[in-house]
């Protein structure tokens, strides 16, 4: 997959576990690990738009595209 996910440095940075990202984001906690770790196949825009409110970042801050 052409996508790395740049979530578990972003939560890092942030100093924010998995619990308080759930909780910020209002996300479920599988679709946030899966996204942590780069399992995630489909996510749908507006989960990506809740995870960027959250972390106070752009959503396209959140994964990397790779040729």
């Amino acid at each position: 997959m052409p996508f790395t996910s740049n979530l578990g440095k972003i939560m890092a940075e942030k100093g924010l576990t998995y619990e308080e990202l759930q909780y910020k984001s209002k996300v479920a906690p599988d679709t946030v690990a899966r996204a942590r770790d780069g399992r995630i196949e489909t996510c749908k825009l507006f989960t990506l738009e809740k995870l960027a409110i959250a972390l106070k970042v752009e959503v396209a801050e959140l994964f990397d595209w790779k040729r």
